[in-house]
Protein backbone atom coordinates (compact mmCIF):
# COMPACT_ATOMS: atom_id res chain seq x y z
CA UNK A 1 0.00 0.00 0.00
CA UNK A 2 2.94 2.36 0.57
CA UNK A 3 3.66 2.19 -3.13
CA UNK A 4 0.07 3.17 -3.89
CA UNK A 5 0.27 6.26 -1.72
CA UNK A 6 3.62 7.22 -3.21
CA UNK A 7 2.18 6.96 -6.73
CA UNK A 8 -0.63 9.31 -5.79
CA UNK A 9 1.77 11.74 -4.15
CA UNK A 10 4.10 11.75 -7.14
CA UNK A 11 1.33 13.09 -9.32
CA UNK A 12 1.54 16.37 -7.44
CA UNK A 13 5.16 16.81 -8.47
CA UNK A 14 4.50 16.72 -12.19
CA UNK A 15 5.25 19.86 -14.15
CA UNK A 16 2.37 22.06 -15.18
CA UNK A 17 1.47 23.05 -18.70
CA UNK A 18 1.11 26.74 -19.41
CA UNK A 19 -2.08 27.71 -21.29
CA UNK A 20 -3.71 31.00 -22.11
CA UNK A 21 -6.55 32.33 -19.94
CA UNK A 22 -9.98 31.87 -21.51
CA UNK A 23 -12.09 34.88 -22.66
CA UNK A 24 -15.66 35.44 -21.48
CA UNK A 25 -17.32 33.69 -24.42
CA UNK A 26 -15.04 30.65 -24.20
CA UNK A 27 -15.25 27.75 -21.77
CA UNK A 28 -12.19 25.58 -21.08
CA UNK A 29 -12.53 22.19 -19.39
CA UNK A 30 -9.50 20.00 -18.62
CA UNK A 31 -9.95 16.27 -18.04
CA UNK A 32 -8.24 12.95 -18.67
CA UNK A 33 -11.00 11.31 -20.71
CA UNK A 34 -10.49 10.60 -24.40
CA UNK A 35 -13.08 10.18 -27.14
CA UNK A 36 -13.46 6.82 -28.88
CA UNK A 37 -16.11 7.65 -31.48
CA UNK A 38 -18.69 10.26 -32.50
CA UNK A 39 -21.02 7.69 -34.05
CA UNK A 40 -24.11 7.61 -31.79
CA UNK A 41 -24.85 4.00 -32.73
CA UNK A 42 -21.45 2.85 -31.46
CA UNK A 43 -20.44 5.19 -28.64
CA UNK A 44 -20.87 3.69 -25.19
CA UNK A 45 -18.70 5.71 -22.83
CA UNK A 46 -19.24 8.94 -20.91
CA UNK A 47 -16.57 10.93 -22.76
CA UNK A 48 -18.01 10.25 -26.20
CA UNK A 49 -21.49 10.81 -24.74
CA UNK A 50 -20.64 14.37 -23.68
CA UNK A 51 -19.34 15.29 -27.13
CA UNK A 52 -22.26 13.67 -28.95
CA UNK A 53 -25.00 15.16 -26.77
CA UNK A 54 -23.76 18.71 -27.28
CA UNK A 55 -23.66 18.26 -31.07
CA UNK A 56 -26.72 16.08 -31.57
CA UNK A 57 -30.05 16.08 -29.78
CA UNK A 58 -32.55 13.49 -28.63
CA UNK A 59 -36.32 13.51 -28.67
CA UNK A 60 -36.49 14.11 -24.91
CA UNK A 61 -34.00 14.66 -22.07
CA UNK A 62 -33.94 14.71 -18.29
CA UNK A 63 -35.82 17.55 -16.64
CA UNK A 64 -33.17 19.27 -14.52
CA UNK A 65 -31.88 17.02 -11.74
CA UNK A 66 -34.67 14.45 -12.10
CA UNK A 67 -34.00 10.89 -13.26
CA UNK A 68 -37.67 10.00 -13.73
CA UNK A 69 -39.02 13.18 -15.34
CA UNK A 70 -38.30 14.41 -18.85
CA UNK A 71 -38.62 17.49 -20.99
CA UNK A 72 -39.19 17.71 -24.76
CA UNK A 73 -36.28 18.47 -27.10
CA UNK A 74 -36.83 17.43 -30.72
CA UNK A 75 -40.25 16.14 -29.73
CA UNK A 76 -42.81 18.86 -28.95
CA UNK A 77 -44.06 16.99 -25.88
CA UNK A 78 -43.15 14.01 -23.74
CA UNK A 79 -45.51 11.11 -24.48
CA UNK A 80 -47.80 10.09 -21.63
CA UNK A 81 -51.01 8.19 -21.11
CA UNK A 82 -52.69 11.49 -20.29
CA UNK A 83 -51.83 13.17 -23.62
CA UNK A 84 -52.37 10.00 -25.66
CA UNK A 85 -48.70 9.62 -26.52
CA UNK A 86 -48.53 6.30 -24.67
CA UNK A 87 -51.35 3.89 -25.43
CA UNK A 88 -52.24 0.24 -26.07
CA UNK A 89 -51.32 -0.63 -22.48
CA UNK A 90 -47.83 0.81 -22.89
CA UNK A 91 -47.01 -0.85 -26.21
CA UNK A 92 -47.32 2.25 -28.44
CA UNK A 93 -45.38 5.52 -28.08
CA UNK A 94 -46.04 8.51 -30.32
CA UNK A 95 -43.56 11.39 -30.62
CA UNK A 96 -44.68 14.60 -32.33
CA UNK A 97 -41.65 16.03 -34.09
CA UNK A 98 -40.68 19.68 -33.75
CA UNK A 99 -40.81 21.81 -36.92
CA UNK A 100 -38.34 24.48 -38.00
CA UNK A 101 -35.27 22.59 -36.79
CA UNK A 102 -32.18 22.42 -39.01
CA UNK A 103 -29.09 20.28 -38.97
CA UNK A 104 -25.71 21.99 -39.02
CA UNK A 105 -25.44 21.46 -42.78
CA UNK A 106 -28.73 23.32 -43.32
CA UNK A 107 -30.99 20.33 -43.96
CA UNK A 108 -34.39 20.48 -42.26
CA UNK A 109 -35.33 17.92 -39.61
CA UNK A 110 -38.21 15.64 -40.62
CA UNK A 111 -40.07 12.76 -39.02
CA UNK A 112 -38.37 10.54 -41.58
CA UNK A 113 -34.96 11.53 -40.14
CA UNK A 114 -36.16 10.52 -36.68
CA UNK A 115 -37.52 7.14 -37.74
CA UNK A 116 -34.41 6.42 -39.80
CA UNK A 117 -32.12 7.31 -36.88
CA UNK A 118 -33.86 5.03 -34.38
CA UNK A 119 -33.80 2.16 -36.87
CA UNK A 120 -30.25 2.84 -38.01
CA UNK A 121 -28.83 2.68 -34.50
CA UNK A 122 -30.33 -0.79 -34.00
CA UNK A 123 -29.26 -1.97 -37.45
CA UNK A 124 -25.65 -1.00 -36.75
CA UNK A 125 -25.56 -2.71 -33.31
CA UNK A 126 -21.78 -2.73 -32.90
CA UNK A 127 -20.36 -5.45 -30.65
CA UNK A 128 -20.41 -4.23 -27.05
CA UNK A 129 -22.37 -1.13 -28.04
CA UNK A 130 -25.42 0.50 -26.46
CA UNK A 131 -28.18 -0.75 -28.74
CA UNK A 132 -29.10 -3.77 -26.61
CA UNK A 133 -31.57 -1.59 -24.69
CA UNK A 134 -33.61 -0.54 -27.72
CA UNK A 135 -33.37 -4.04 -29.19
CA UNK A 136 -34.75 -5.55 -25.99
CA UNK A 137 -37.62 -3.06 -26.08
CA UNK A 138 -38.67 -3.48 -29.71
CA UNK A 139 -37.48 -7.00 -30.56
CA UNK A 140 -37.11 -8.85 -27.27
CA UNK A 141 -33.43 -9.64 -27.92
CA UNK A 142 -30.25 -7.95 -26.77
CA UNK A 143 -28.39 -8.29 -30.07
CA UNK A 144 -29.06 -8.58 -33.78
CA UNK A 145 -26.68 -11.55 -33.78
CA UNK A 146 -26.53 -14.94 -32.11
CA UNK A 147 -23.37 -17.04 -32.16
CA UNK A 148 -21.88 -14.55 -34.60
CA UNK A 149 -24.71 -14.86 -37.13
CA UNK A 150 -27.48 -12.37 -37.85
CA UNK A 151 -30.83 -13.47 -36.45
CA UNK A 152 -33.34 -14.29 -39.18
CA UNK A 153 -35.95 -11.59 -39.61
CA UNK A 154 -34.38 -9.18 -37.10
CA UNK A 155 -34.08 -6.28 -39.54
CA UNK A 156 -37.69 -6.71 -40.69
CA UNK A 157 -38.75 -6.59 -37.04
CA UNK A 158 -36.73 -3.39 -36.48
CA UNK A 159 -38.19 -1.81 -39.61
CA UNK A 160 -41.78 -2.53 -38.58
CA UNK A 161 -41.26 -1.29 -35.02
CA UNK A 162 -40.88 2.36 -36.05
CA UNK A 163 -43.24 4.18 -38.42
CA UNK A 164 -43.83 7.72 -39.65
CA UNK A 165 -47.34 9.09 -39.53
CA UNK A 166 -47.54 12.69 -40.69
CA UNK A 167 -45.30 14.76 -38.40
CA UNK A 168 -45.17 12.01 -35.79
CA UNK A 169 -42.96 8.99 -35.22
CA UNK A 170 -44.58 5.95 -33.62
CA UNK A 171 -42.66 3.18 -31.84
CA UNK A 172 -44.41 -0.18 -31.49
CA UNK A 173 -43.37 -2.57 -28.72
CA UNK A 174 -44.27 -6.27 -28.52
CA UNK A 175 -44.87 -5.82 -24.78
CA UNK A 176 -44.65 -2.94 -22.28
CA UNK A 177 -41.14 -1.67 -21.54
CA UNK A 178 -41.45 0.94 -18.75
CA UNK A 179 -37.84 2.31 -19.03
CA UNK A 180 -38.28 3.29 -22.71
CA UNK A 181 -38.46 7.06 -22.11
CA UNK A 182 -35.34 6.96 -19.93
CA UNK A 183 -33.52 4.91 -22.57
CA UNK A 184 -34.43 7.40 -25.29
CA UNK A 185 -33.44 10.34 -23.09
CA UNK A 186 -29.98 9.21 -22.10
CA UNK A 187 -28.75 6.47 -24.39
CA UNK A 188 -27.81 6.89 -28.02
CA UNK A 189 -30.90 5.08 -29.30
CA UNK A 190 -32.75 8.39 -29.36
CA UNK A 191 -30.03 10.59 -30.91
CA UNK A 192 -31.30 12.00 -34.19
CA UNK A 193 -29.29 12.04 -37.42
CA UNK A 194 -29.75 13.64 -40.82
CA UNK A 195 -30.74 10.66 -42.97
CA UNK A 196 -29.51 12.14 -46.25
CA UNK A 197 -26.15 13.15 -44.76
CA UNK A 198 -25.63 9.84 -42.98
CA UNK A 199 -26.26 7.81 -46.13
CA UNK A 200 -23.97 10.10 -48.15
CA UNK A 201 -21.21 9.45 -45.61
CA UNK A 202 -21.41 5.67 -45.78
CA UNK A 203 -24.19 5.00 -43.29
CA UNK A 204 -27.02 2.50 -43.62
CA UNK A 205 -28.97 3.12 -46.85
CA UNK A 206 -32.33 2.67 -45.12
CA UNK A 207 -33.29 -0.60 -46.80
CA UNK A 208 -33.94 -3.89 -45.05
CA UNK A 209 -32.33 -5.92 -47.82
CA UNK A 210 -28.95 -4.19 -47.35
CA UNK A 211 -29.07 -3.85 -43.56
CA UNK A 212 -26.69 -6.76 -42.95
CA UNK A 213 -23.95 -4.87 -44.81
CA UNK A 214 -24.00 -2.15 -42.15
CA UNK A 215 -24.30 -4.39 -39.10
CA UNK A 216 -21.56 -4.79 -36.49
CA UNK A 217 -18.80 -2.53 -37.89
CA UNK A 218 -15.29 -3.03 -36.54
CA UNK A 219 -14.08 -0.61 -33.88
CA UNK A 220 -12.79 2.51 -35.59
CA UNK A 221 -14.47 1.57 -38.86
CA UNK A 222 -17.89 3.02 -38.07
CA UNK A 223 -18.71 5.61 -40.77
CA UNK A 224 -19.50 8.49 -38.42
CA UNK A 225 -16.57 7.94 -36.07
CA UNK A 226 -14.82 11.25 -36.78
CA UNK A 227 -17.57 13.39 -38.32
CA UNK A 228 -20.76 14.90 -36.96
CA UNK A 229 -23.83 16.80 -38.16
CA UNK A 230 -26.47 17.35 -35.52
CA UNK A 231 -29.22 19.77 -34.58
CA UNK A 232 -27.58 20.80 -31.30
CA UNK A 233 -26.33 24.25 -30.27
CA UNK A 234 -22.69 23.35 -30.98
CA UNK A 235 -20.78 21.75 -33.80
CA UNK A 236 -17.33 20.21 -33.83
CA UNK A 237 -14.73 22.73 -34.93
CA UNK A 238 -11.68 20.56 -34.30
CA UNK A 239 -10.82 17.21 -32.74
CA UNK A 240 -7.23 16.19 -32.09
CA UNK A 241 -7.40 12.76 -30.42
CA UNK A 242 -5.87 12.62 -26.92
CA UNK A 243 -5.24 16.36 -27.10
CA UNK A 244 -8.29 18.59 -27.41
CA UNK A 245 -11.83 18.83 -28.70
CA UNK A 246 -13.22 22.23 -29.73
CA UNK A 247 -16.92 23.06 -29.98
CA UNK A 248 -18.20 26.12 -31.86
CA UNK A 249 -21.65 27.63 -31.43
CA UNK A 250 -23.89 27.19 -34.47
CA UNK A 251 -25.67 30.09 -36.15
CA UNK A 252 -28.87 28.23 -37.04
CA UNK A 253 -29.82 26.64 -33.72
CA UNK A 254 -33.59 26.37 -33.32
CA UNK A 255 -33.56 26.99 -29.56
CA UNK A 256 -32.31 29.76 -27.32
CA UNK A 257 -28.88 31.00 -28.34
CA UNK A 258 -26.20 29.83 -25.88
CA UNK A 259 -24.00 32.37 -24.12
CA UNK A 260 -20.76 30.55 -24.93
CA UNK A 261 -19.33 30.86 -28.42
CA UNK A 262 -16.55 28.29 -28.00
CA UNK A 263 -15.84 25.38 -25.68
CA UNK A 264 -12.46 23.69 -25.50
CA UNK A 265 -12.01 20.35 -23.77
CA UNK A 266 -8.34 19.60 -23.19
CA UNK A 267 -6.80 16.25 -22.39
CA UNK A 268 -4.66 16.63 -19.27
CA UNK A 269 -3.94 13.55 -17.17
CA UNK A 270 -1.77 15.31 -14.57
CA UNK A 271 -3.53 16.70 -11.50
CA UNK A 272 -0.85 19.27 -10.66
CA UNK A 273 -1.29 20.83 -14.10
CA UNK A 274 -5.10 20.78 -13.93
CA UNK A 275 -4.99 22.30 -10.45
CA UNK A 276 -2.76 25.17 -11.58
CA UNK A 277 -4.98 25.84 -14.59
CA UNK A 278 -8.02 26.11 -12.31
CA UNK A 279 -6.22 28.34 -9.80
CA UNK A 280 -5.01 30.73 -12.47
CA UNK A 281 -8.25 30.84 -14.42
CA UNK A 282 -6.65 29.24 -17.46
CA UNK A 283 -9.34 26.56 -17.16
CA UNK A 284 -12.94 27.24 -16.20
CA UNK A 285 -13.42 23.71 -14.94
CA UNK A 286 -11.19 20.71 -14.28
CA UNK A 287 -11.73 17.10 -13.28
CA UNK A 288 -11.07 16.62 -9.57
CA UNK A 289 -10.66 13.09 -8.24
CA UNK A 290 -11.62 12.46 -4.62
CA UNK A 291 -8.10 12.35 -3.19
CA UNK A 292 -7.50 15.92 -4.37
CA UNK A 293 -10.76 17.32 -3.05
CA UNK A 294 -9.17 19.03 -0.04
CA UNK A 295 -6.86 20.98 -2.35
CA UNK A 296 -9.86 22.57 -4.09
CA UNK A 297 -12.30 23.13 -1.23
CA UNK A 298 -10.59 26.30 0.02
CA UNK A 299 -9.31 27.53 -3.33
CA UNK A 300 -10.11 31.19 -4.04
CA UNK A 301 -12.57 31.99 -6.82
CA UNK A 302 -13.63 28.37 -7.22
CA UNK A 303 -16.97 26.73 -6.47
CA UNK A 304 -17.48 23.03 -5.95
CA UNK A 305 -20.49 20.75 -6.50
CA UNK A 306 -20.43 17.21 -5.10
CA UNK A 307 -22.93 14.92 -6.83
CA UNK A 308 -23.63 11.31 -5.74
CA UNK A 309 -23.73 9.13 -8.83
CA UNK A 310 -25.79 6.18 -9.98
CA UNK A 311 -22.53 4.59 -10.99
CA UNK A 312 -20.35 1.73 -9.79
CA UNK A 313 -16.79 0.71 -10.64
CA UNK A 314 -15.44 -2.81 -10.35
CA UNK A 315 -12.54 -5.13 -11.11
CA UNK A 316 -13.82 -7.69 -13.61
CA UNK A 317 -12.36 -11.17 -14.14
CA UNK A 318 -12.34 -12.39 -17.74
CA UNK A 319 -12.84 -16.15 -17.76
CA UNK A 320 -12.09 -16.64 -21.45
CA UNK A 321 -9.21 -14.39 -22.43
CA UNK A 322 -8.30 -13.94 -26.09
CA UNK A 323 -4.91 -15.71 -26.49
CA UNK A 324 -4.05 -14.34 -29.93
CA UNK A 325 -1.07 -11.97 -29.83
CA UNK A 326 -2.00 -11.06 -26.27
CA UNK A 327 0.89 -9.60 -24.23
CA UNK A 328 -1.26 -9.52 -21.11
CA UNK A 329 -1.10 -13.28 -20.46
CA UNK A 330 2.60 -13.98 -21.12
CA UNK A 331 3.15 -17.50 -22.40
CA UNK A 332 -0.58 -18.23 -22.30
CA UNK A 333 0.15 -21.27 -20.14
CA UNK A 334 0.30 -22.08 -16.45
CA UNK A 335 4.08 -22.52 -16.57
CA UNK A 336 5.29 -19.66 -14.39
CA UNK A 337 5.63 -17.38 -17.42
CA UNK A 338 1.99 -16.55 -18.06
CA UNK A 339 -1.59 -17.63 -17.45
CA UNK A 340 -3.96 -19.76 -19.55
CA UNK A 341 -6.95 -18.02 -21.20
CA UNK A 342 -9.32 -19.61 -18.66
CA UNK A 343 -7.20 -18.75 -15.60
CA UNK A 344 -10.08 -16.97 -13.85
CA UNK A 345 -12.55 -19.76 -14.62
CA UNK A 346 -11.29 -21.36 -11.39
CA UNK A 347 -13.38 -19.85 -8.58
CA UNK A 348 -10.49 -20.32 -6.15
CA UNK A 349 -8.41 -17.82 -8.15
CA UNK A 350 -11.27 -15.32 -8.22
CA UNK A 351 -11.93 -15.61 -4.49
CA UNK A 352 -8.23 -15.28 -3.69
CA UNK A 353 -8.12 -11.97 -5.57
CA UNK A 354 -11.21 -10.77 -3.69
CA UNK A 355 -9.58 -11.56 -0.33
CA UNK A 356 -6.56 -9.47 -1.43
CA UNK A 357 -8.54 -6.22 -1.50
CA UNK A 358 -8.37 -4.17 1.72
CA UNK A 359 -11.65 -2.26 1.58
CA UNK A 360 -11.12 -0.22 4.72
CA UNK A 361 -7.65 0.98 3.76
CA UNK A 362 -8.90 1.81 0.28
CA UNK A 363 -11.77 3.90 1.68
CA UNK A 364 -9.56 5.80 4.10
CA UNK A 365 -6.27 6.22 2.22
CA UNK A 366 -7.49 6.67 -1.34
CA UNK A 367 -10.92 8.26 -0.89
CA UNK A 368 -10.40 10.03 2.45
CA UNK A 369 -13.59 8.35 3.59
CA UNK A 370 -15.69 10.01 0.86
CA UNK A 371 -16.98 6.91 -0.88
CA UNK A 372 -19.44 4.05 -0.62
CA UNK A 373 -18.61 0.47 -1.60
CA UNK A 374 -21.73 -1.53 -2.50
CA UNK A 375 -21.56 -5.28 -2.03
CA UNK A 376 -23.09 -5.98 -5.46
CA UNK A 377 -23.38 -4.14 -8.79
CA UNK A 378 -26.83 -2.82 -7.81
CA UNK A 379 -25.95 0.78 -6.96
CA UNK A 380 -27.22 2.23 -3.71
CA UNK A 381 -30.20 4.46 -4.38
CA UNK A 382 -31.76 1.95 -6.79
CA UNK A 383 -34.68 -0.31 -5.88
CA UNK A 384 -34.08 -3.81 -4.53
CA UNK A 385 -30.55 -3.16 -3.29
CA UNK A 386 -29.45 -6.00 -1.00
CA UNK A 387 -26.48 -6.04 1.37
CA UNK A 388 -24.49 -9.20 0.68
CA UNK A 389 -21.51 -10.64 2.59
CA UNK A 390 -18.08 -9.65 1.31
CA UNK A 391 -14.82 -11.51 0.96
CA UNK A 392 -12.96 -9.75 3.76
CA UNK A 393 -9.32 -8.76 3.42
CA UNK A 394 -7.45 -11.89 4.51
CA UNK A 395 -4.14 -12.81 2.88
CA UNK A 396 -3.94 -16.14 4.70
CA UNK A 397 -7.28 -17.12 3.21
CA UNK A 398 -6.12 -15.85 -0.18
CA UNK A 399 -3.04 -18.09 0.06
CA UNK A 400 -5.16 -21.11 0.97
CA UNK A 401 -7.34 -20.56 -2.08
CA UNK A 402 -4.36 -20.11 -4.38
CA UNK A 403 -2.95 -23.43 -3.13
CA UNK A 404 -6.21 -25.10 -4.22
CA UNK A 405 -6.41 -23.31 -7.59
CA UNK A 406 -5.92 -25.45 -10.67
CA UNK A 407 -5.18 -28.51 -8.52
CA UNK A 408 -2.22 -26.83 -6.84
CA UNK A 409 -0.47 -25.86 -10.08
CA UNK A 410 -0.89 -22.11 -9.52
CA UNK A 411 1.01 -22.27 -6.25
CA UNK A 412 3.70 -24.62 -7.53
CA UNK A 413 4.33 -23.02 -10.91
CA UNK A 414 3.44 -19.38 -10.27
CA UNK A 415 2.13 -17.04 -12.97
CA UNK A 416 2.64 -13.76 -14.83
CA UNK A 417 -0.17 -11.46 -16.01
CA UNK A 418 -1.15 -7.85 -16.59
CA UNK A 419 -3.84 -5.99 -14.62
CA UNK A 420 -5.19 -2.97 -16.49
CA UNK A 421 -6.90 0.33 -15.71
CA UNK A 422 -7.54 3.44 -17.78
CA UNK A 423 -4.95 6.21 -17.85
CA UNK A 424 -5.42 9.12 -15.47
CA UNK A 425 -7.86 7.54 -13.02
CA UNK A 426 -5.92 7.53 -9.75
CA UNK A 427 -8.57 5.65 -7.74
CA UNK A 428 -8.55 2.77 -10.21
CA UNK A 429 -4.78 2.80 -10.31
CA UNK A 430 -4.67 2.61 -6.51
CA UNK A 431 -7.04 -0.38 -6.48
CA UNK A 432 -5.00 -2.12 -9.17
CA UNK A 433 -1.75 -1.61 -7.27
CA UNK A 434 -3.29 -2.80 -4.01
CA UNK A 435 -4.64 -6.01 -5.52
CA UNK A 436 -1.43 -6.70 -7.46
CA UNK A 437 0.91 -6.09 -4.54
CA UNK A 438 -1.16 -8.13 -2.10
CA UNK A 439 -1.42 -11.09 -4.48
CA UNK A 440 2.32 -10.94 -5.23
CA UNK A 441 3.06 -10.93 -1.49
CA UNK A 442 1.55 -14.42 -1.23
CA UNK A 443 4.19 -16.16 -3.31
CA UNK A 444 7.38 -14.86 -5.00
CA UNK A 445 6.34 -16.82 -8.09
CA UNK A 446 3.28 -14.59 -8.56
CA UNK A 447 4.02 -11.64 -10.87
CA UNK A 448 1.45 -9.00 -11.85
CA UNK A 449 2.22 -5.91 -13.90
CA UNK A 450 -0.16 -2.98 -13.48
CA UNK A 451 -0.58 -1.19 -16.78
CA UNK A 452 -2.59 1.91 -17.72
CA UNK A 453 -4.22 2.18 -21.13
CA UNK A 454 -5.62 5.27 -22.84
CA UNK A 455 -9.42 5.29 -22.59
CA UNK A 456 -10.20 5.09 -26.30
CA UNK A 457 -8.01 1.98 -26.56
CA UNK A 458 -9.14 0.54 -23.25
CA UNK A 459 -12.77 0.32 -24.31
CA UNK A 460 -11.73 -1.60 -27.42
CA UNK A 461 -9.35 -3.91 -25.55
CA UNK A 462 -11.81 -5.30 -23.03
CA UNK A 463 -14.35 -5.89 -25.79
CA UNK A 464 -11.77 -8.02 -27.55
CA UNK A 465 -11.25 -10.11 -24.38
CA UNK A 466 -7.65 -8.91 -24.14
CA UNK A 467 -7.52 -8.11 -20.41
CA UNK A 468 -7.40 -10.85 -17.74
CA UNK A 469 -8.63 -8.44 -15.10
CA UNK A 470 -9.90 -5.00 -16.06
CA UNK A 471 -11.15 -2.16 -13.89
CA UNK A 472 -14.06 -0.24 -15.32
CA UNK A 473 -17.09 1.77 -14.25
CA UNK A 474 -20.74 1.76 -15.21
CA UNK A 475 -23.07 4.74 -15.08
CA UNK A 476 -26.80 4.29 -15.36
CA UNK A 477 -28.43 4.28 -18.79
CA UNK A 478 -31.72 4.29 -16.91
CA UNK A 479 -32.29 4.21 -13.13
CA UNK A 480 -33.29 0.58 -12.62
CA UNK A 481 -31.58 -2.56 -11.22
CA UNK A 482 -31.86 -4.14 -14.66
CA UNK A 483 -29.35 -1.65 -15.99
CA UNK A 484 -26.77 -2.72 -13.39
CA UNK A 485 -27.32 -6.38 -12.49
CA UNK A 486 -27.97 -7.41 -16.09
CA UNK A 487 -25.00 -5.37 -17.27
CA UNK A 488 -22.50 -7.02 -14.93
CA UNK A 489 -24.01 -10.50 -14.67
CA UNK A 490 -25.99 -11.62 -17.73
CA UNK A 491 -23.99 -13.50 -20.33
CA UNK A 492 -25.27 -11.01 -22.92
CA UNK A 493 -24.76 -7.97 -20.67
CA UNK A 494 -22.36 -5.19 -21.70
CA UNK A 495 -19.79 -6.36 -19.12
CA UNK A 496 -20.93 -9.90 -18.30
CA UNK A 497 -20.38 -10.78 -21.94
CA UNK A 498 -16.74 -9.65 -21.92
CA UNK A 499 -16.10 -11.31 -18.58
CA UNK A 500 -17.25 -14.53 -20.29
CA UNK A 501 -19.34 -15.14 -17.19
CA UNK A 502 -22.28 -17.46 -17.78
CA UNK A 503 -24.77 -18.73 -15.24
CA UNK A 504 -28.03 -20.00 -16.70
CA UNK A 505 -29.97 -19.08 -13.57
CA UNK A 506 -28.69 -15.52 -13.78
CA UNK A 507 -29.69 -15.23 -17.43
CA UNK A 508 -33.21 -16.48 -16.73
CA UNK A 509 -33.67 -14.16 -13.76
CA UNK A 510 -32.39 -11.14 -15.70
CA UNK A 511 -34.77 -11.74 -18.60
CA UNK A 512 -37.72 -12.41 -16.31
CA UNK A 513 -37.20 -9.39 -14.05
CA UNK A 514 -36.72 -6.95 -16.94
CA UNK A 515 -40.35 -7.21 -18.05
CA UNK A 516 -42.04 -8.24 -14.80
CA UNK A 517 -44.38 -5.51 -13.49
CA UNK A 518 -45.13 -7.06 -10.08
CA UNK A 519 -42.67 -5.31 -7.69
CA UNK A 520 -42.55 -8.22 -5.25
CA UNK A 521 -41.63 -10.68 -7.99
CA UNK A 522 -38.99 -8.29 -9.35
CA UNK A 523 -37.54 -7.91 -5.86
CA UNK A 524 -37.25 -11.68 -5.39
CA UNK A 525 -35.51 -12.07 -8.74
CA UNK A 526 -33.03 -9.26 -8.13
CA UNK A 527 -32.34 -10.44 -4.58
CA UNK A 528 -31.44 -13.88 -5.95
CA UNK A 529 -29.16 -12.33 -8.59
CA UNK A 530 -27.31 -10.48 -5.85
CA UNK A 531 -26.92 -13.72 -3.88
CA UNK A 532 -25.35 -15.26 -6.98
CA UNK A 533 -22.96 -12.33 -7.32
CA UNK A 534 -21.53 -13.31 -3.93
CA UNK A 535 -21.63 -17.06 -4.53
CA UNK A 536 -20.02 -17.03 -7.99
CA UNK A 537 -17.55 -14.17 -7.29
CA UNK A 538 -17.38 -13.02 -10.94
CA UNK A 539 -15.93 -9.63 -9.98
CA UNK A 540 -15.19 -7.12 -7.25
CA UNK A 541 -17.16 -3.90 -6.78
CA UNK A 542 -14.65 -1.20 -5.82
CA UNK A 543 -16.76 1.91 -5.28
CA UNK A 544 -19.87 3.92 -5.95
CA UNK A 545 -18.55 7.36 -6.47
CA UNK A 546 -19.45 10.90 -5.61
CA UNK A 547 -18.28 13.12 -8.46
CA UNK A 548 -16.91 16.58 -7.84
CA UNK A 549 -17.48 19.41 -10.32
CA UNK A 550 -15.02 22.27 -9.76
CA UNK A 551 -15.71 25.53 -11.62
CA UNK A 552 -14.29 29.01 -11.53
CA UNK A 553 -16.70 31.16 -9.54
CA UNK A 554 -17.69 33.23 -12.58
CA UNK A 555 -19.26 30.20 -14.32
CA UNK A 556 -22.99 29.65 -13.82
CA UNK A 557 -25.56 27.23 -15.19
CA UNK A 558 -24.47 23.82 -13.92
CA UNK A 559 -27.38 21.51 -13.03
CA UNK A 560 -26.41 18.32 -11.15
CA UNK A 561 -27.94 15.00 -12.09
CA UNK A 562 -26.96 11.57 -10.64
CA UNK A 563 -27.13 10.09 -14.14
CA UNK A 564 -24.46 12.46 -15.50
CA UNK A 565 -20.91 11.96 -14.26
CA UNK A 566 -17.81 14.15 -14.08
CA UNK A 567 -17.16 14.01 -17.83
CA UNK A 568 -20.56 15.56 -18.52
CA UNK A 569 -21.09 19.20 -19.45
CA UNK A 570 -24.24 20.70 -20.92
CA UNK A 571 -22.60 23.64 -22.67
CA UNK A 572 -25.77 25.47 -23.71
CA UNK A 573 -26.68 26.08 -20.05
CA UNK A 574 -23.39 27.71 -19.08
CA UNK A 575 -22.47 31.37 -18.96
CA UNK A 576 -19.52 33.33 -17.63
CA UNK A 577 -20.00 36.54 -15.65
Amino acid sequence: MKRIISVLACVLLMASVAVAASPKDTFVFESYGTVRTLDPACAYDVVSHQRIMNIYESLIFFDGSATDKFGPVLATEVPSAENGGIRDDGKTYEFKIRKGVKFHNGNELTAEDVAYSIKRHMVVDQEGGPMWMMLEAVAGVSSTRKDGKIIDGIFEKIDKSVEVKGDSVIIHLPRPFPPLLAVLAYSYGGVILDKEWTIANGGWDGTVKNAANFNGPAFGAEPLQKIANGTGPYKMLKWTPSNEFIFQRTDNYWGEKPELKTAIIRYNKEWSSRKLALQNGDADRVTVDAQYLSEVQDMDNVKLFSVPQLSVTGAMFCQKINPEANPNIGSGKLDGEGIPPNFFADINVRKAFLHAFDRQMYIEDVWNGNVTIPTTPNAKGLPYSKEEPVYEYDLEKAAELMKKAWGGKVWDKGFKMVLTHNTGNAQREAAALMIAENIMSLNPKFQIEVRNVDWKDYTVGYRKFMYPLFIIGWGADFPDPDNFLTTFMASTGPYGKFMAYKNDEVDKLAKYARFEIDPDKRRDAYFRMQDLWYEDAPGLILYQKVDHFAYRSNVDGFIPNPMLDHEWENLKLLKKN
